[in-house]
């Protein structure tokens, strides 16, 4: 019951008594937390009634698997890990899938789980488990509150371990009777995070590197950047002529319209972008690795002998393939602020170099044109009408699947974090990434690009953006199918389509249902209209908009 630790000044002073859940919920505020989503459980009462005269909004969601995502989304976006609250058993089991994004994707993330009392623990209580088994493999760490006298340490060890290192998700488990005691209310500080940087040994050897090199390419990827460090690297790159591609779901970083950049490496890229890795002669990495799906598998780099560097404060490598050259152990942003120390002089290959990268992102990124055709709708009309009226600052946020290569190609990202995403492939994330997306960001325009299939895995979640006043834009391309699998069905066993057909619901009044604003779209010349009432709809009425375009089945992006 008693804390050795200095409180930091705004904290109850030392001596003071408070129930664990609410020092829980103090130590959160403390650690500059604004928000949580969650679903409630009778094995957590005493947390949320620490939330409830907390500054801390909470976001109360209608299925774990959305609160986890959320949360997810929210790390994606700040600097400090997104908080997710679940009950025990059935309730932790569905947020398990916002913890595999997080762990794929980098991404800090705290999932605090109410669990069964102490005293009835290993009897097979009511809703059971053993969080360390179910998260051990999938988490950076997982604790369990077994001492009331530690949450505060054992909440500041979670929001650490979530951000040093490669970030990533962080499991806490609360038990029902333990958070209930009494104790001392003196908070734990922050434990300080080690950002690394570029030793002297790693200037020299990659200022040599970038001088020797002719054709010098940079890949910026990961969710460890902030919008200071990629604009400075971003004008970095411009003075001197040099390209970046982004890693998979991450554009953004170096703008879309930066002459600079010269686009995504990931499934579905086009040509010219995946033969830039065979043509370049050095390859730096910022913030992620050479992973499979840069790699096509794990298979590109393994013949080569190409110079490279890979900046990322991961000591591991983990999911690195091939060689290395060089490792640098930095976060991005303290990378960058020793880069930019460099005056190189242009080379004119890199002017070159870069030009022509450039040029095939812009013939490969041109809007289609916005006058509808005849027959049935189409993506490519509606993504040329919504992308030519975008502000700058717009956002977009998908799952996974074929529809998401339409953002892919065309949505302009200009800044970090405009696209999130989940690198891990995972369905289901498109409605709850962009209520946080919303939430989080309150007047800019918020598109999130959602399959059918998708859609009706976190569809019900438009009640929460509907509950808290969200206003994204929701695009469901409906094509009537899991497109992405149907892909891979052609190819594999051609003309034996079986288990990848949909029968759907008109997904504009069940929006309408949601109290937001729905419009089914069926053939291309309605499109126009139909995107200008729904963004109408969240200018004026202040909500969500649905747009249902109802496409051709074999219908692609690229």
């Amino acid at each position: 019951m008693t804390q050795t630790v200095t409180a930091p000044d705004d904290t109850e002073e030392s001596g003071a008594l408070k129930s664990a859940g609410h020092v829980i919920v103090d130590t959160l505020v403390a650690h500059g937390v604004e928000r949580t989503y969650i679903v409630p459980g009778e094995s957590y009462l005493d947390v949320l009634d620490g939330l409830h005269d907390s500054s801390i909004q909470t976001v109360v969601c209608r299925h774990e698997g959305g609160a986890a995502y959320m949360a997810e989304a929210d790390g994606k976006m700040n600097a400090i890990p997104g908080i997710a609250m679940v009950t025990r058993g059935p309730g932790a089991a569905n947020a398990h899938v916002g913890l595999h994004t997080a762990w794929q994707d980098s991404t800090p993330m705290v999932l605090f789980v109410g669990l069964i009392p102490f005293e009835h623990r290993d009897r097979e209580a009511f809703q059971e488990f053993d969080p360390k088994a179910w998260f051990g493999s999938g988490a950076k760490r997982v604790m369990v509150l077994d001492h009331a006298e530690r949450a505060s340490e054992i909440v500041a060890e979670a929001m650490f371990a979530a951000v040093s290192g490669r970030p990533g998700p962080v499991v806490v488990g609360l038990p029902e009777d333990i958070i209930k005691h009494q104790i001392d209310a003196t908070l734990h500080p922050r434990i300080p995070v080690a950002t690394g940087g570029m030793t002297v040994t790693d200037w020299k050897s990659l200022n040599e590197a970038l001088r020797e090199a002719d054709k010098p390419l940079f890949i910026t990827g990961g969710n460890d950047w902030s919008p200071e460090g990629a604009a400075a690297f971003t004008q970095w790159l411009e003075e001197h002529d040099l390209p970046a591609a982004a890693e998979w779901r991450t554009e953004g970083t170096v703008p879309f319209g930066s002459p600079s950049y010269v686009g995504p490496i990931g499934y579905g890229r086009p040509k010219p972008t995946y033969d830039m890795l065979e043509e370049t002669d050095l390859l730096v990495f910022i913030g992620t690795v050479p992973g499979d799906v840069i790699t096509d598998g794990f298979t590109a780099r393994q013949n080569w002998d190409k110079k490279n560097f890979l900046v990322t404060i991961d000591p591991s490598l983990r999911g690195r393939s091939g060689p290395v050259s060089h490792q640098i152990v930095a976060k991005p942003d303290v990378f960058v602020r020793d880069l930019i120390r460099m005056d190189l002089p242009v080379k004119t290959s890199w002017k070159e170099w870069t030009a022509r990268m450039r040029g095939e992102q812009e013939r490969f990124a041109e809007l289609p044109s916005s006058q509808p055709g005849a027959g049935q709708a189409r993506m490519a009309t509606l993504m040329a009408n919504l992308v030519r009226g975008l502000p700058e600052d717009a956002m977009v946020t998908f799952g996974a699947g074929e529809h998401t290569n339409w953002a892919h190609r065309y949505f302009p990202t200009n800044g970090y974090a405009s696209m999130i995403s989940a690198r891990n492939g995972s369905m289901g994330y498109s409605i709850p990434s962009a209520v946080a997306a919303s939430l989080n960001h309150p007047g800019r325009r918020v598109v999130t690009i959602a399959g059918d299939g998708e859609f009706l895995m976190n569809g019900q979640e438009l009640a929460t953006a509907a509950q808290y006043g969200a206003t994204p834009l929701v695009i469901v391309m409906d094509n009537q199918e899991y497109g992405t699998i149907r892909t891979h069905q052609e190819r594999d066993y051609p003309r034996r389509v079986a288990g990848t057909q949909l029968k759907n619901p008109d997904f504009a009044l069940m929006a309408q249902a949601f109290g937001g604003f729905g419009v089914r779209v069926e053939a291309d010349a309605d499109v126009p209209a139909a995107l200008e009432a729904a963004l109408r709809a969240i200018d004026e009425d202040k909500t969500f908009a649905l747009v249902h375009l109802i496409v051709e089945q074999r219908v692609r992006a690229y």
